[in-house]
């Protein structure tokens, strides 16, 4: 049996759903025959991508290893359909928070100016690569360490931390503030696709109390509602601000590096001319 595109899309709306059902339902499909294809596609790479032997559905090592170059193969067929429809090949770049920083109006403006062919879509994705390794992007500025396979990076800049608080907290108003100031209070943490984690702290004096949330707006809410407090980069400061927020620097957190980043292949041509771009506006 040859596999077709059908199989892939079949496989992908399992993994996003964890669901027989809900996959068929997305698919307008049904359940047999969704369960029928997947089995077709796991005999034909002989391996099995899907764990049926618990209630909820999970994906197999090979499965989510198989997850990423399913997505990559579909986006890439998608693109290939979708340039017909264009003048125009868009270049789509990711990013999970805060674009280029106080530098994306800039970055935008100037990639029309000189490239106006090729129109630049900014994209937010909440993933640890904002959809690069999943190839909905061409390329993805993103903050932290990358350790996703088959990518490549690029160094822009640097970004220090601060600490997000309610506008009434009392820390709010120092002037600058450490790690340890906010050691005793609730954490937020976004582990989608954050810079902070508990280790950022000394072992000694570690946050015993967090709540994990999954994007920026949430992280934003859990603070202003008053649930927790929060450490992120300066540039969530400059594109995110809030009446009901307060960032204050920290004198002892590491800065956070932002990279530009794209996958090792063929891909867009003009990444190369992005990469400069970016450069040129974050170096």
């Amino acid at each position: 049996m040859s596999i077709e595109l059908r199989h892939f899309r079949c496989f992908l709306a399992i993994a996003d759903t964890l669901s027989v059902t809900r996959a068929a339902e997305r698919l307008h499909l049904t359940q047999p025959a969704v369960s029928r294809t997947l089995r077709q596609l796991e005999d034909a790479l002989g391996v099995r991508l899907v764990d049926r032997t618990t209630h909820h559905l999970a994906l197999t090592p090979d499965g989510r290893a198989f997850r990423d170059r399913a997505a990559l193969a579909v986006a890439a067929f998608d693109r290939a359909l979708a340039y017909g429809r264009h003048t125009g090949w868009p270049l789509r770049l990711g990013h999970a928070w805060s674009a280029a920083g106080a530098g994306t109006t800039t970055l935008l403006r100037r990639w029309h100016e000189q490239h106006p062919e090729t129109p630049l879509e900014l994209l937010r994705i909440d993933d640890r690569t904002a959809g690069l390794a999943r190839g909905d992007v061409d390329a993805a500025l993103l903050r932290g360490e990358v350790s996703a396979p088959g990518l490549v990076t690029e160094e822009l800049t640097t970004e220090p931390r601060v600490a997000g608080l309610p506008a009434d907290d009392p820390l709010a108003r120092r002037p600058s503030l450490s790690l340890a100031d906010l050691a005793t209070r609730t954490i937020a943490l976004n582990t989608v696709s954050g810079t902070t984690f508990v280790d950022l702290w000394p072992p000694t004096a570690r946050p015993t109390s967090t709540i994990t949330i999954g994007n920026t707006d949430d992280w934003i809410a859990a603070i202003t509602g008053g649930r927790a407090v929060g450490v992120t980069t300066s540039a969530t400061a400059g594109m995110h601000p809030h009446p009901a927020m307060a960032y204050v620097p920290l004198t002892d957190a590491p800065p956070v590096p932002v990279v530009i980043a794209w996958r090792d292949g063929p891909g867009h041509p003009r990444i190369p001319d992005l990469v400069a771009l970016a450069r040129e506006v974050m170096g």
